[in-house]
């Protein structure tokens, strides 16, 4: 049985979006493998004799494991600060009634839109202001303050569609409001807290223009750290992209991990009226 047209299109326009997609991890990954004559003289080539010499170079560089802890220390701490403030806000604004409850959690929503280039200089201004600049904790409020309103847009949601009576009932047999936050509430919203972790690791974990400006020798991340493979004398290919294939796994290990909470947290999380 042939499909239709439309199914045709279909299906070949999403397997055209996934060469998309794809294609620039692929040559990644495979530049990766490759000496720096390689990368000028096989091209895109398929067939070629791989080697481990830039994974080498990479791992076994002597400021790798500094970078690999600061990107760890604020990806997560500044996810679990986040969680914790964005489920609670998302809880009082699905919860409590006051004015303008509804505009604010779309506004919210506005916010995370801005431009990270546009607030680097601004930002560096009153870190340096504040004695923020050159430290992880620095780095740390800020992704916060950026991964904050998609969070509690995201949450918002779901602490919406969790029946009001639970959270009556469980009063009622004598929990104290943080037990009926803890106990019920939390549980129920566990996908919403799956996908915003993710996305606010993901964001914590790869950004790279807030950490140049913000960070020095000692606090830099990985995704600075591979800026050092651009140098005056040409750029590292080899290095640079053995570096960024080290940078994309965790988020797509713990992606694919979290896949099935990710897609309920998106397709449930909506903003409900």
């Amino acid at each position: 049985m042939t499909l239709p047209l439309a199914g045709l299109l279909r299906y070949g326009a999403l397997s055209l979006l996934g060469v998309l997609c794809i294609g620039p991890i692929a040559v990644m990954v495979l530049t990766s493998f490759k000496t720096q004559a390689q990368t000028f003289t096989t091209g895109l080539s398929f067939f070629f004799l791989p080697t481990l010499e830039n994974y080498r170079d990479v791992l076994f560089d002597a400021s790798f494991g500094r970078y690999l802890v600061n990107s760890l220390i604020v990806g997560v701490v500044a996810t679990l600060i986040t969680l914790l403030l964005g489920c609670m806000a998302a809880y009082g604004m699905a919860r409590f009634s006051f004015a303008g409850r509804k505009a604010l959690a779309y506004t919210t929503l506005m916010l995370r839109t801005v431009p990270l280039a546009v607030i680097a200089v601004p930002v560096f201004m009153i870190w340096s202001d504040w004695k923020l600049t050159n430290s992880l904790l620095g780095l740390i409020l800020l992704y916060v303050a950026v991964n904050l309103p998609f969070t509690i847009w995201l949450l918002y949601g779901f602490v919406l569609q969790v029946p009001v009576e639970l959270e009556e009932a469980a009063a009622i047999d004598g929990c104290r409001p943080w037990k009926v936050f803890l106990r019920i509430v939390l549980p129920l919203i566990r996908p919403g807290l799956a996908a915003a972790a993710i996305f606010t690791f993901r964001i914590a974990w790869n950004e790279f223009i807030l950490a140049l400006v913000l960070t020095d020798r000692s606090t830099r991340t990985l995704p600075v750290a591979a800026s050092l493979y651009v140098t005056d004398l040409g750029v590292e290919w080899g290095k640079l992209m053995a570096l960024a294939t080290l940078i994309a796994m965790p988020p797509l290990i713990f992606t694919f991990l979290a896949a099935r909470q990710v897609i309920s947290g998106l397709t449930a999380g909506a903003v409900k009226g």
